[in-house]
């Protein structure tokens, strides 16, 4: 606060600012008032106008990534499963993995993931929680914007849909209220009753937060519930899943009978569309995750990317989890959503490159609930964005963002630096 009693205003100048949600300015400011975007302009407009001002040099300063799907918990799992041939293989691995870990593991890898995420330029990201326990804490943790939607199953210890649903309202009734936000996560249609896919979706809708689920995923999955057959089919029918609601349509129309499907809801993966399939999730106002690197580790078929842009669906990229990543040469895997632009760009080298970033920014925000709040540098947006390296054209810098590799130089959110210039 100044001694007027009016809040500080700190300009930032760059040589490229790239608001995203419009064109990039050539030696370009933005003013920052209380935690939020107050002006973004030419640096001689704006440079008068605050109490603090920040050169950040050679840089483009853009908004935060938006990291709209991951599990920060797995973290530590990198490189521990190699890609198996069949998707139920891997949740069997996966499963086995994860019984033999401590609350402690799980922290700690919680904490890890957020670190990467934080230093390789998210901002905020949606993270599904396992282990629910873990919050508040691990949020005191990191300076990242995270939404964290509470997992849920049930179909084999078949626990009732309401007490379920009931221990997750509760746990997000005690967090406090802070930067982060809660929402829902029923995991899969294969591994969650509709009793409580219904309970979960009418109890997103009003509490107006986000419902996130993984949908569509494999061929396995698509074959149980449009065939009533397939690898997944049989080894959850030897787990006593009661299989009734398999052979009725695709995973996509199974959401719908139940109403799980509205504007609320994310639909991370959606790779196996029936017919008709992109329409209805348009229809319902339902977004979309990609995760490009967790789809080529399961070297799935290519990405309907083409079938729901034409049907009006918001896309958005993801990181998943490093328990579904590929060690490069026996490099570490990170988190890392400039690593997902760049997977994401070569499998679609005829998209724009401010297309691509758009998946990033204002895509994500929209389908986390937080459109014109995060993933662009606008008036009363809030303050959360970073700076990378960058010498080129003004004109170049959407390449510019989808060529960076490393860390970024700065990372601001909410008014405050996370890392500083």
């Amino acid at each position: 606060m100044t001694r007027t009693g009016r809040e500080n205003t700190i300009i930032l100048r760059a040589r490229t600012v790239l608001p995203v949600s419009r064109p990039p300015l050539d030696n370009g400011a933005v003013a920052i008032t209380g935690g939020r975007i107050s002006a973004v302009g030419p640096w001689q407009r704006l440079a008068s106008r605050g109490d603090d001002c920040v050169d950040l040099g050679e840089v483009i300063l853009l908004p935060g990534m938006i990291n709209a799907h991951c599990h920060l918990d797995y973290t530590h799992m990198a490189g521990e499963i190699a890609a198996p041939r069949t998707f139920t293989g891997w949740l069997k691995l996966i499963t086995a993995n994860k019984s033999g870990w401590l609350y402690s593991d799980f922290a700690a890898s919680w904490i890890t993931g957020a670190k990467m995420l934080l230093r390789n330029g998210t901002t905020t990201v949606g993270d599904v929680e396992m282990v629910p326990d873990l919050l508040p804490e691990v949020w005191t943790a990191t300076p990242l914007r995270v939404i964290s939607c509470l997992e849920m199953t049930g179909v084999i210890r078949r626990r009732p849909p309401a007490e379920i649903l009931g221990e997750a309202e509760t746990k997000i009734e005690s967090l406090p209220r802070s930067r982060c936000a809660t929402g829902f996560s029923p995991h899969a249609p294969y591994s969650t009753a509709p009793g409580l896919l219904r309970l979960t979706a009418a109890a997103a809708r009003r509490r107006r937060c986000p419902m996130v689920t993984h949908l569509a995923e494999s061929d396995e999955e698509f074959d149980m519930f449009t065939h009533g057959r397939g690898e997944l089919f049989e080894w959850l029918t030897k787990n006593g899943r009661d299989m009734a609601d398999c052979g009725l349509g695709t995973p996509v129309q199974h959401y719908e009978r139940h109403g799980a499907l509205n504007k609320n809801v994310l639909a991370v993966h959606a790779n196996c569309l029936g017919p008709g399939d992109a329409d209805l999730l348009s229809r319902r106002k339902v977004s979309v995750a990609h995760c490009p690197r967790s789809h080529s580790y399961f070297n799935r078929p290519p990405f309907p990317l083409a079938e729901l842009t034409r049907a009006g669906v918001n896309v958005c990229l993801g990181t998943d989890s490093l328990a579904s990543v590929h060690q490069v040469r026996k490099k570490p895997a990170e988190l890392d959503m400039f690593a997902e632009l760049r997977q994401f760009a070569e499998a679609f080298p005829a998209l724009a490159p401010r297309t691509v970033l758009q998946m990033a920014t204002v895509n994500g925000a929209r389908a986390l609930g937080l459109a014109g709040k995060v993933g662009e540098l606008s008036a009363r947006a809030y303050a959360d964005l970073i700076a990378i390296p960058f010498t080129g054209a003004t004109r170049e810098a959407y390449e510019g963002v989808l060529a960076h590799r490393g860390l970024v130089a700065a990372s601001m959110i909410a008014g405050e630096w996370a890392i500083r210039p």
